[in-house]
C-alpha cells in the first residue's frame, strides 16, 4: 500500500528567490554591468551620459513591452523593426507635404495599428505561423519605405512641438524617457491587474484551452500584433522626432535588440509567462551594454555579437535553469 505524506515547503526566502530567479539574475546582471563600465570608463556614469542612455533606449522600451505581450502569446514579431522605419519615413513625407505634426500622429498611430491589424488577421484568423508572416513584413515594410524616400533622409522643417517629443527634456528628464516610462507601467497594470493582460496570458499557456473556456483566443491573438504595430508607431516617430528626419534606413537591427530585451527579462519564448519588469530591467541592460561598449572604444559592430550571445544565453536560461523547481536550505513542514 502506497504510503502518502504531506508535501513540506521551504523558506520562505527560497520561494521567492525560486519564483522570481530569472528578474534577480536580471537585475543583478544590470548593476553588474553599471559597476563594470563605471569602473573601465570615467564618463559612463554621469548625469549627461546616464541621461542620454535612457533617452536612446526609450524607443527600444516601447516596442519591448508590446512584444512582451506578443512573445507571451507564444508568438514573435521580426518586423517592427521595418515597421519603424516605414512610420519614420511615412511621418516625415506627410509632414514635408505641410500637414501640421498634430494631425500627423494620430494618423501614424493608425498606421501603425493597420498594418499591425493586417499581420494579425494572417496569424491568428489563417492559422500561418507568426514567424512567417512577420518575417514576410519584415521585408514588406522595408521595401515600401525604401520605395517612398529613394533611399534618401526626409528632413523635417517647422515642427518644434514635434521635436520637442524627441528632444525636450521635463524637470531635466527627457521626455522620450518619460513616454517610455508611461508606457512601461500601462502594460505592468495590463498583464496583472486586467482581464486582457489574463487572456493574454491563457491564450500562449494553451490556446485551445482558452477557447474552449469562452475566451476570443483568436481575436486576443490578433489584438497583440495590433498593439505592436501602435508601439512601432510611437517609437518610430520618436526617432524622428529627435533626429528631425524620416529615414527608410532607420531602426537596423532594432527587431534583434527588442527580442532581446525580452527574453533576457525572463519572458519565455514559449509563450504563457511575462515579466514586464524583467522586460524594462532587459532593455535597459542592452542599453547600457551598447553605450558602455562605445564609451570604452569598442567596435559598435561588436554590440551585435554581444546582442546575439545574449539571447542564446537567456533562450538557455529560459529552457533549462529557471524552467525546474528550485527550493534551497532546510525543508520545514507545511
Amino acid at each position: 500500500m502506497a504510503t502518502y505524506t504531506e508535501r513540506q515547503a521551504g523558506s520562505r526566502l527560497a520561494d521567492f528567490i525560486g519564483d522570481h530567479a530569472q528578474v534577480l539574475s536580471i537585475a543583478l546582471f544590470f548593476a553588474l554591468c553599471l559597476l563594470f563600465f563605471g569602473a573601465m570608463t570615467t564618463t559612463f556614469l554621469t548625469s549627461g551620459n546616464l541621461l542620454n542612455v535612457v533617452r536612446q533606449a526609450a524607443p527600444i522600451l516601447i516596442v519591448a513591452v508590446a512584444m512582451t505581450l506578443v512573445i507571451t502569446t507564444a508568438g514573435i514579431d521580426l518586423s517592427v523593426g521595418s515597421m519603424v522605419a516605414l512610420i519614420n519615413a511615412l511621418a516625415a513625407i506627410v509632414m514635408a507635404s505641410g500637414l501640421d505634426w498634430t494631425l500627423t500622429l494620430p494618423l501614424m498611430l493608425v498606421a501603425g495599428a493597420l498594418i499591425g491589424g493586417i499581420q494579425g488577421w494572417f496569424i491568428a484568423y489563417q492559422g500561418i505561423p507568426a514567424f512567417i508572416v512577420t518575417l514576410a513584413g519584415l521585408s514588406i515594410l522595408r521595401g515600401f519605405a525604401l520605395y517612398l524616400t529613394e533611399g534618401y533622409s526626409i528632413p523635417i522643417r517647422d515642427a518644434a512641438g514635434f521635436f520637442w517629443l524627441g528632444r525636450g527634456e521635463v524637470l531635466g528628464f527627457p521626455v522620450p524617457a518619460l513616454i517610455a516610462i508611461l508606457i512601461a507601467v500601462l502594460g505592468f497594470v495590463v498583464m496583472l491587474r486586467t482581464q486582457y493582460g489574463r487572456q493574454v496570458i491563457a491564450v500562449g499557456s494553451n490556446m485551445e484551452a482558452a477557447r474552449r473556456v469562452g475566451m476570443p483566443a483568436k481575436r486576443v491573438l490578433a489584438s497583440v500584433y495590433v498593439v505592436s504595430g501602435v508601439a512601432s508607431a510611437v517609437a518610430g516617430m520618436l526617432i524622428a522626432a529627435r533626429l528631425g528626419s524620416g529615414s527608410s534606413n532607420a531602426a537596423q537591427g532594432f527587431e534583434l535588440q527588442v527580442i532581446a530585451a525580452v527574453v533576457l527579462g525572463g519572458t519565455s519564448l514559449m509563450g504563457g509567462k511575462a515579466s514586464m519588469l524583467g522586460t524594462v530591467l532587459g532593455t535597459m541592460t542592452i542599453a547600457v551594454i551598447g553605450n558602455g561598449l562605445i564609451l570604452m572604444h569598442i567596435s559598435p559592430f561588436f554590440t551585435q555579437i554581444v546582442t546575439g550571445t545574449i539571447i542564446l544565453v537567456a533562450i538557455w536560461m529560459n529552457t533549462r535553469l529557471f524552467d525546474r523547481p528550485w527550493r534551497f536550505g532546510r525543508r520545514k513542514p507545511a
